[in-house]
């Protein structure tokens, strides 16, 4: 009797995951027009949100300072109680620019957008990890911090240079443009009414 080797079924979901996590980068920009076009912002949500956003990057910038992308398990920083900490930023940036935003369809972007692309991000992450440091990985996801490889990387000090080795530096400027323009609309929109409402 012969024997056919049945060759393996297409991962369509992990492709699909994969690349949803290469684009989210692109899709925000998308995404950030949209916002910008149905914000309906205020002074005052402007900010109140832009607070919030502005906390959301310092938990960026605070794990981009300790992070070695590719190279390790980082174990330093933010990431001792956080997995993803660069994605809990993001989250926090966005519930900031939602509430600057003052509109319930942007704060519904904003949600749609995080789901799934942070989602996506985390996941073909992880399996990059996984694939890359097998048990240590392993071990950092369980907390067993005295079983890891490199067991002094848990006490590393935060560096700026490494911070903007990753780039976390265009995300600064990202919300000051974001910053900007929605002061922009909000002193366009509020002379708009006020020229629409007339003389008093």
């Amino acid at each position: 009797m012969l024997n056919y080797d049945v060759p393996d079924a297409p991962d369509y979901r992990g492709t699909m995951v994969a690349a949803l996590a290469r684009l989210r980068v692109a899709l925000g920009w998308v995404f950030g027009v949209l916002v910008i076009v149905l914000a309906q912002p205020t002074g005052t949500t402007i900010a109140i949100g832009m607070s919030i956003a502005a906390v959301g990057e310092t938990i960026r910038f605070w794990a981009a300072g300790h992070l070695n992308k590719s190279r390790e398990v980082t174990s330093s920083g933010p990431y001792r109680w956080v997995g993803h900490p660069l994605y809990l930023g993001s989250t926090v940036m966005g519930i900031g620019l939602a509430v600057a935003c003052a509109s319930v369809p942007v704060a519904v972007l904003v949600a749609a957008y995080l789901a799934t692309t942070l989602t996506a991000a985390i996941k073909s992450e992880e399996a990059y990890l996984r694939r890359t440091f097998g048990e240590q990985y392993d071990l950092y996801k369980q907390g067993i911090a005295a079983k890891r490889a490199s067991p002094g990387a848990a006490a590393r000090r935060f560096s700026v240079r490494q911070a903007i080795a990753n780039r976390e530096h265009r995300a600064i400027v990202g919300l000051v443009v974001a910053i900007l323009l929605l002061a922009l609309k909000a002193t366009y929109n509020g002379l708009f009414w006020r020229a629409a409402a007339g003389p008093q």
